[in-house]
């Protein structure tokens, strides 16, 4: 799935933790576990993690238990207005995702980034800038980044910064699209979707309204032009993304997709978010029914040989053909 979904479920999280913040404080007494699970609607494990994360992303919170034995969290109500960040957490933060932005070529993310991180060490006493410092540097030490074998696409830096800045705008953009004899295009952006690929989603004027799709691997050179012009107020890049199943857009391939799982792989395939509008369906003898709208039927093939034999296409036929003939039942694990 691409990353424009993610990036909506981790800020819906933010919103979370940021209201159970505003809780903690407009209550006298804190906020407990029960009353965090009645709140969101979620389960009691949730909640533990939830106060957790409270913990270790805020440094005025404190935890007490009541004469009822139930243990709750408190911030001051004086300090709503001035949540405290712990530091060495932006620290980590920040550094993890100049190190992304790198890998990506986004430089000029990156340079925000580090501005970012200065001027929050810069307010910080030398002790605590120093322990900071090193709190987040053992952090980082200790996570790495996995490569995956194949190909990786490099983008151009130059060319994501001025995809940025048109975005900014909007700015329409004149692109010169997979050959350098090829005629420019004057396109109009509305977002990027990022993943194995990253395209540049936006309208080109010359040819009607639709919003396509266009690899930005594959812009050889971008301007940004002094002219603005008016989104699609009903286009939302989270939409537009929900329809594929990677980041291809086909649609005529757009329709019901149903996988049916074996009981031994179910639990493991419950454990996946295949696609933002899936619906599973528990069988009698113990297997597992995915059900999604999307299209992308080779990016679905390609994650479904992953599975082997433990899964079954029920629909639709087009993809049922293009792996049938290609599940093994030899592979060690499961995805």
């Amino acid at each position: 799935m691409s990353i424009a979904v993610g990036v909506a479920m981790s800020f819906s999280k933010a919103q979370d933790l940021i209201r159970l913040a505003q809780m903690a404080a407009a209550r006298r007494t804190g906020v407990s576990l029960d009353e965090i699970v009645e709140e969101f609607s979620i389960s009691h494990r949730t909640a533990q993690r939830m106060t957790q994360a409270l913990e270790t992303t805020f440094a005025n919170v404190t935890a007490e238990d009541g004469e009822d034995r139930k243990r709750r969290w408190r911030i001051d109500p004086g300090a709503l207005d001035r949540l405290q960040l712990r530091p060495e957490t932006a620290i980590e933060a920040l550094d993890i995702a100049g190190r992304e932005a790198v890998a990506e070529g986004r430089l000029r993310h990156r340079q925000a980034l580090a501005g970012l991180r200065d001027g929050l060490l810069a307010r910080l006493s030398n002790r605590d800038a120093a322990r900071a410092e090193a709190d987040a540097e053992a952090v980082l030490q200790a996570l790495a980044t996995v490569t995956r074998p194949g190909p990786r696409v490099s983008l151009a830096p130059e060319i994501l910064d001025a995809v940025t800045e048109a975005l900014r705008g909007p700015f329409r953009l004149r692109v010169r699209y997979k050959s350098d004899d090829a005629p420019a295009r004057v396109l109009e952006p509305h977002g990027v979707l990022l993943g194995h690929r990253t395209y540049l989603v936006a309208r080109d004027p010359a040819k009607g309204d639709l919003i396509r799709t266009f690899r930005l691997d594959q812009i050889l050179s971008a301007e940004v032009l002094d002219e603005s012009f008016a989104m699609d107020p009903a286009f939302s890049m989270e939409r537009f993304a929900a329809r594929s199943f990677g980041v291809w857009q086909d649609p005529a391939q757009f329709g019901p997709v149903a996988w049916r799982f074996a009981p031994h792989a179910a639990e493991r395939a419950a454990g996946f978010r295949f696609h933002p509008s899936q619906r599973l369906e528990w069988q009698a003898d113990g297997g597992l029914i995915v059900r999604f709208e999307a299209a992308g039927w080779l990016e679905m093939a390609w994650h479904l040989y992953q599975w082997g034999d433990a899964v079954e296409v029920l629909e639709p036929k087009g993809l049922r053909a293009l792996v049938e003939g290609h599940r093994r039942g030899d592979f060690g694990s499961m995805p």
